[in-house]
């Protein structure tokens, strides 16, 4: 800019973006009500720097509370650069109301994704506390932007879309059914160069994901519509973040039918190609199927009736113990003896039964039913155990001891689990890590939008799947603030971990795992009911067992 014009966008409505009337129709760029220096300015201290290509020296604007302080001649690269230090200075009641630095900045990289995701020719760069969180070169092309953003495992599970249409044109990419996530992120809109927020088009992209994601799933998407300026109004929020089409039930239908085209297109699975030509044949079975059979198994002999037990084998040179001896000779009878050849095996010992109390249950009369339920006779009749609220129970008791008493237990993972959670949300596990220790979590940062996984709580998962799941869903946790009064703020939090691990946990593959979760279900200080009031545990009579038959 000129320096006239430098000292003049600092002015309430002043903008350079209207030249006639016309140009309200057909807004391309991100507003033009030209208030947004000025409302900062008011509220900061401003420092604008700005040279024109064809002019050897630039100027520099300085702006307080309003008030223009001094303009003065700067060697300074073509272009502009805006400084913005001691936000709400002058303001301490509205300072008060910010956020934790991590929260804000976490804003701060929020916006600036959405700037980048729109001009990949163009590069970008993010200073945090000296620390670059993001260089951005010019990319290639959307897609090799949205890596260099997000990570290569967004790019991995997304897939081209798009559409041609009289009224407008999508281009962008979707995410893959089985790669949606329970937190939302990585969902954009954009419109001729603009982020917009719009939940009706939201709904056009998850419709097309009926019966494909997960329940409770959002899979990510970069969606870009490019239509007449004139057709689209952009200016029906302060924020500029919503827009208003001329036509938006027919937007709507383009976005749901392109995204669902592109999931039917695309099965992400592995496919047989008939048309190689190196295929082997496969063999047409036809009358002359006897060829084909296998030859019959061959029969084995063997006495149906014969016992083991019924003539006693030579014990005579084994001890009680069932070992050879050097010598050759029996054992040392440690409550036990053999009595000849015929006599058998005298047993001298004590009922070892009478070490087990009547009450426990043998594992062999626990039955696991679908890995859903834990099904084991009782007095009353049978009794059934919810798994997964029994699990949340477990997990309740002992994340609200973390977190109240500090008594918890780490289990190391095999190995340390790498997890891109993207630069906006890592620090929010900065800001937890105290807490999320105290919780026997053990996650470490690695770099600017990477954290590590070293251990997780007793009785959550350590499979990289779903080390990578408990992340995503810890994230959203920490997201949600909640109550800040004592005793709340940990039974709420106690309950969030607990439904989280309820998930996580391990698959119940034996009788003995079952035992095990129901030895800790009784040992919690209510077995019946989850933290939330859900039955864990129910018992069917047997007199309504017998109305069966």
């Amino acid at each position: 800019m000129t320096p006239d014009n430098a000292v003049l966008c600092f002015e309430r409505h002043a903008t350079s973006k209207i030249a006639t009337a016309e140009d309200l129709e057909t807004i391309m760029t991100f507003g033009f009500r030209g208030e947004a220096l000025a409302s900062i300015a008011a509220v900061a201290e401003v420092t604008l720097k700005t040279r024109r290509e064809d002019f050897e020296v630039g100027c520099m604007v300085e702006y307080a509370a309003s008030q223009h302080l001094a303009t003065e001649e700067t060697a300074t690269p073509k272009g502009t650069n805006i400084a913005v230090r001691n936000l709400f200075y002058n303001i301490p009641a509205r300072r008060k109301f910010l956020k934790s630095d991590n929260v804000e900045f976490k804003h701060i990289v929020e916006e600036f994704t959405k700037v980048a995701l729109t001009r990949p020719e163009i590069g970008f760069s993010l200073i945090h506390n000296g620390k670059d969180i993001f260089v951005l070169k010019p990319a290639k092309s959307m897609k090799f932007r949205i890596m260099d953003l997000l990570g290569h495992n967004v790019t991995g599970d997304i897939v081209d879309v798009s559409a041609d249409t009289s009224v407008v044109r999508l281009r962008g990419y979707v995410g893959r059914p089985d790669s949606a996530r329970k937190t939302l992120g990585n969902q954009f809109f954009f419109v001729n160069g603009r982020f917009f927020r719009s939940p009706y088009m939201h709904k056009a992209v998850m419709k097309a994901y009926e019966d494909l994601a997960p329940e409770g799933a959002t899979p990510s998407y970069f969606i870009y519509l490019e239509t007449d300026p004139r057709s689209v109004d952009v200016n029906i929020s302060p924020t500029k973040s919503e827009v208003k089409f001329e036509d938006d039930s027919f937007v709507f239908q383009v976005i749901y039918a392109a995204v669902k085209e592109t999931l039917g297109k695309n099965s992400f699975a592995a496919s047989i190609d008939f048309s190689n030509p190196e295929a082997k044949d496969m063999p047409v079975i036809g009358s002359h199927f006897s060829d084909y059979k296998p030859e019959a198994v061959p029969n084995v002999d063997f006495d149906p009736h014969y016992n083991p037990f019924d003539t006693p084998a030579d014990l005579s040179t084994f001890d009680f113990e069932g070992s050879l001896r050097s010598d050759g000779s029996a054992g040392k009878e440690t409550g036990g003896s053999w009595q000849g050849s015929t006599a058998g095996f005298v047993d001298r010992r004590e009922d070892y039964g009478k070490l087990f109390e009547d009450k426990a249950l043998p594992v062999s009369q626990t039955i696991i039913l679908e890995g859903k339920y834990i099904i084991s006779p009782s007095k009353e009749g049978l009794m059934v155990v919810n798994i997964r609220r029994a699990r949340e129970r477990i997990l309740f008791d002992r994340a609200l001891a973390a977190l109240t008493r500090n008594e918890h237990v780490t289990q190391a993972t095999m190995f340390p689990v790498k997890v891109e959670v993207g630069a906006a949300a890592r620090p929010i596990f900065d800001e937890n890590a105290e807490m999320l220790s105290s919780l026997g979590f053990d996650i470490s940062p690695f770099g600017t939008d990477t954290v590590v996984v070293n251990g997780v709580p007793e009785g959550y998962s350590g499979e990289p799947g779903k080390v990578e799941t408990m992340v995503s869903d810890l994230m959203l946790i920490l997201a949600d603030e909640g109550s800040s009064l004592p005793g709340v703020m940990e039974s709420a939090m106690a309950e969030k971990i607990a439904m989280l691990g309820s998930s996580n946990g391990e698959p119940m593959n034996s009788p003995a795992d079952a035992r095990r979760l129901m030895d800790a279900l009784f040992s919690c200080s209510n077995s019946e009911l989850t933290s939330n009031g859900k039955k864990i545990i129910s018992i069917i009579p047997s007199a309504t067992v017998d109305k069966l038959f």
